[in-house]
């Protein structure tokens, strides 16, 4: 079985949405540690979400 991209697409919306309350703590705290952490996790989760698209895509594509 392919694998659809979904799973990807869901640990992405996880991670920025855990990214966003580190760094809105951190702000909160002003602690700039906490806040480039969140930062960080919001870039891997916009990645993890690129890459459950490219491979919504590749499916797509085989279907063709």
């Amino acid at each position: 079985m392919k694998d659809n991209g979904f799973s990807d697409k869901m640990k992405g919306a996880v991670s920025k949405a855990k990214g966003e309350v580190k760094d809105q703590v951190g702000n909160a705290s002003d602690d700039p540690m906490l806040q480039a952490e969140g930062k960080l996790d919001k870039m891997k989760g916009e990645v993890q979400k690129q890459v459950g698209n490219m491979k919504d895509r590749a499916n797509n594509d085989d279907k063709w």
